[in-house]
C-alpha cells in the first residue's frame, strides 16, 4: 500500500480513528468454527463483495495509533476522509491463521450494522493488505477529551448526554444480541463539535448465545468481574457470561464522566483484578446522589441485579430532563473542601439529546 498517495498531515491533526464492528445473526459463530487457514479462505468469505473497496482509490495519511495486531491510519477514500485500519504484518500471506479469522469475523459484522451512535463502515479490502475503513471522526477519543480537562470535569449536561449516546448504542447492540466486551473511553469516539458520541472498536465483540466464551476479553480496569480467571483456567477454556459484562463496563466509563479519574488509578492490572474480584469499586463521595443507586446497580457483582440498558437510558433520559428544567442555576458538582475540582473548559450542553432515539419514545427534554 505503500505506493498510494500521502496526505498532508495537518489535514489529519485533529481526527481520530474508528475501527467498529458490528454484527449478523450466526456470523460470529460461522467464523469460529470457519478453517480460515490461508489467504484464499479469507477471500472466499467475502464472496458478497459488495464492501469491498477498490484500494487504487485509498489514500493513507499519517498514523494515528497502532496497536499489537494493527496500524489506523487517517486518509481518504475517493473524496472522503476516512480511519484505515491495516492488519499487521501488511502481507496478507505473512497473518496469522487466527488474525485471519478475527478480520473476517470482523468485516462481516461491519458490514451488517447502522446506528448513529455507532461509527460508520464504509469497507475493507484483503489484497495486497488486509484493510477495515470506517468513518473519520474529528473528535478524538473520549479518553483524550477528558485528559485535556483534568484537573477539572466536563460540564455535568454534557457528561449525561455522552453517557445517553453510549447507551443508545449499546441499547441497540443488545437487542439484535452483540456483547462488546472492550467498552471504555478509549474506544469511544467523538465528532467535532462534541455534539455526539460513537461506540467503536469493536474487535473483542462477540453474539450473546448459550455458547461459552473467552475469557479475560477486554482491558482490565473495565472488565467485569465474571471475565476474571479467579480459578486457573487451562489455555484455551472458555466459561458462560452474557451481556452484562457491558453493563458494567458501562458504569465505569459514567463514573468517568462524572469524576475525570481513571478507574482504579495506580494500581496495575493483578491490583485491579483482586480489587473487582473482591467487589471493591470507586468512590461514589463525589457523585450526584440521586446517580449513586444506578452505578451501584451497574457494577453489582451479580450480572443479574445489573439492569438493562433499556432502562439505564430511561433513567438518564429522565435525569438530563432534570438538569434542562433548571432555570437560572449553574451546572456543577460539589467537591470537597480540600481542593475540589471544578467544571472545565467543556462548552455547557444544551438539552438537545438523539433526535433519532428521541422520536421513537417521550422525550427527555425540549429538541431543537
Amino acid at each position: 500500500m505503500a505506493d498510494h498517495n500521502e496526505l498532508n498531515e495537518e489535514e489529519f491533526q485533529d481526527a481520530v480513528m474508528s475501527s467498529s464492528c458490528q454484527y449478523t445473526p450466526g456470523l460470529a459463530i460461522q467464523l469460529e468454527e470457519a478453517d480460515l487457514g490461508t489467504k484464499q479462505s479469507v477471500v472466499e468469505m467475502f464472496t458478497d463483495d459488495h464492501f469491498l473497496i477498490d484500494v487504487d482509490q485509498l489514500a493513507i495519511g499519517p498514523m494515528i495509533s497502532d496497536g499489537h495486531y494493527s496500524i489506523v491510519y487517517s486518509g481518504w477514500y475517493k473524496s472522503q476522509p476516512v480511519a484505515i485500519k491495516t492488519v499487521m504484518p501488511d502481507n496478507t500471506a505473512a497473518v496469522s491463521p487466527e488474525r485471519r479469522a478475527k478480520f473476517g469475523k470482523e468485516v462481516l459484522m461491519l458490514s451488517k450494522v447502522k446506528h448513529d451512535n455507532i461509527v460508520e463502515f464504509i469497507g475493507a479490502a484483503v489484497e495486497p493488505t488486509m484493510v477495515i475503513v470506517t468513518e473519520l471522526m474529528g473528535g478524538g477519543t473520549l479518553q483524550k477529551y477528558l485528559w485535556s480537562l483534568r484537573p477539572n470535569l466536563v460540564d455535568l449536561k454534557l457528561a449525561i448526554k455522552f453517557a445517553l449516546d453510549i447507551s443508545y448504542a449499546m441499547e441497540y447492540l443488545h437487542s439484535i444480541g452483540v456483547i462488546h466486551r472492550d467498552l471504555k473511553p478509549a474506544n469511544l469516539l467523538l465528532t467535532n463539535g462534541l455534539k455526539k458520541i460513537k461506540v467503536a472498536d469493536f474487535g473483542l465483540a462477540t453474539e450473546d448465545t448459550e455458547r461459552e466464551k473467552t475469557v479475560e476479553a477486554g482491558t482490565y480496569r473495565w472488565m467485569a468481574p465474571e471475565l476474571f480467571n479467579v480459578e486457573a483456567l487451562r489455555k484455551g477454556e472458555k466459561k458462560y457470561y452474557d451481556h452484562k459484562v457491558d453493563i458494567y463496563s458501562f458504569s465505569l466509563v459514567l463514573w468517568e464522566l462524572l469524576t475525570n479519574e481513571t478507574p482504579f488509578k495506580g494500581r496495575n492490572t493483578i491490583l485491579v483484578a483482586y480489587a473487582v474480584a473482591n467487589n471493591l469499586r470507586p468512590s461514589v463521595e463525589n457523585i450526584p446522589q440521586s446517580i449513586v443507586p444506578l452505578l451501584e446497580s451497574c457494577w453489582s457483582e451479580d450480572p443479574a441485579n445489573r439492569p438493562e440498558f433499556s432502562e439505564i437510558r430511561a433513567f438518564l433520559e429522565k435525569f438530563h430532563q432534570s438538569l434542562c428544567l433548571e432555570e437560572n442555576k449553574p451546572i456543577s458538582i460539589e467537591q470537597s473542601e480540600e481542593g475540589g475540582h471544578e467544571v472545565g473548559n467543556s462548552e455547557p450542553a444544551d438539552c438537545e439529546i438523539n433526535e433519532t432515539e428521541a422520536s421513537k419514545r417521550k422525550p427527555g427534554c425540549l429538541l431543537r
